[in-house]
């Protein structure tokens, strides 16, 4: 499905509660356009027949076994059969939403965040889309694996308003600062990922560092990348 606007978005959702299927199938029932479960399951074999297997995203709670590790087996699976899967957990474990979002998964939600982002990040992955919702970016943000750069909170607005601009003048004024404070900030981010062995010599060369990092989404992006 390219765009999900035009079209019903259809979901196979597994969770091992009971109240927590109904609750979501009744937000998918309500949302504007509604979206179709076409089965809700604790099962994660029922992703994989029909009707789960017509489903064009995957909500799948990440708790669904004692033993840690067989979750993200399953992830696994469902991401490398081309499946687009959306995380729904309790979990609200950084290192988890980092994994998961490395093995593929295009959004990590919280039960916490509730109907609006989970709504949000399903019509996105219905249409190919990552998102981003708040527990994620935070996770995101202070990633600590070593081949991910600390980058401050400058460096990091830096290369978003520059990502979605397509000029640094233009990315400058939208944040308030001069164009060469903000090529400053975007020197020292090329710094950091030259050190952890990841240059970035070019733009094209840093919007795929931050994507690899999930620092920006493709949704986040300007068509005319300037180099």
């Amino acid at each position: 499905m390219d765009d999900p606007a035009d079209a019903r978005v259809t979901v196979a959702l597994v969770d091992d509660h009971s109240a927590i299927r109904d609750g979501v199938v009744s937000w998918f029932d309500h949302a504007d356009p509604p979206i179709d479960v076409l089965v809700a399951d604790d099962r994660i074999s029922a992703v994989w027949h029909p009707p789960g297997s017509d489903a064009d995203v995957v909500v799948l709670d990440l708790q669904l076994t004692p033993t840690r590790g067989q979750e993200f087996t399953a992830l696994r699976a469902l991401v490398d059969g081309g499946r687009r899967v959306v995380v729904y957990t309790q979990d609200l474990s950084r290192d988890t939403a980092v994994r998961c979002i490395d093995i593929g998964a295009l959004a990590f939600v919280t039960k916490s965040e509730g109907k609006e982002h989970l709504v949000a990040a399903v019509r996105a992955a219905a249409g190919g889309r990552s998102y981003t919702p708040p527990a994620l970016s935070g996770s995101m943000l202070t990633d600590d694996a070593p081949e991910r750069p600390q980058l401050t909170a400058q460096e990091s607005a830096a290369l978003r308003a520059w990502f979605n601009s397509s000029s640094k003048n233009l990315a400058a004024a939208q944040l308030g600062i001069s164009p060469k404070t903000l090529e400053t900030y975007i020197s020292r981010a090329r710094v950091r990922y030259a050190n952890v062995g990841r240059a970035a010599k070019t733009k094209s060369d840093l919007v795929a560092r931050a994507l690899e990092d999930g620092l920006v989404g493709l949704d986040d992006l300007a068509s005319r990348p300037e180099e």
